[in-house]
């Protein structure tokens, strides 16, 4: 099971991948906006997504979980 974390505070602007999708190490899955700026989350392992923490719209602080990945 990996988490995947915010890597900076800000809100969720768009949920890419589907939960029950298969992911791959490196591929984008989220994208936040902070500060006017759009930050990609990658996921950090392969794996399916299993379950998201959030939804479009919420804030996240730096290291918050945004999904899990197994």
């Amino acid at each position: 099971m990996t988490e995947v974390q915010a890597t900076m505070a800000g809100s969720v602007w768009k949920i890419i991948a589907e939960k029950g999708e298969t992911i791959k190490s490196g591929e984008d899955i989220a994208i936040l906006e902070s500060m006017k700026m759009e930050i990609p989350i990658t996921s950090t392992s392969d794996g399916v997504l299993k379950e998201w923490k959030v939804t479009e719209g919420d804030f996240v602080d730096e290291g918050d979980t945004i999904a899990i990945i197994e």
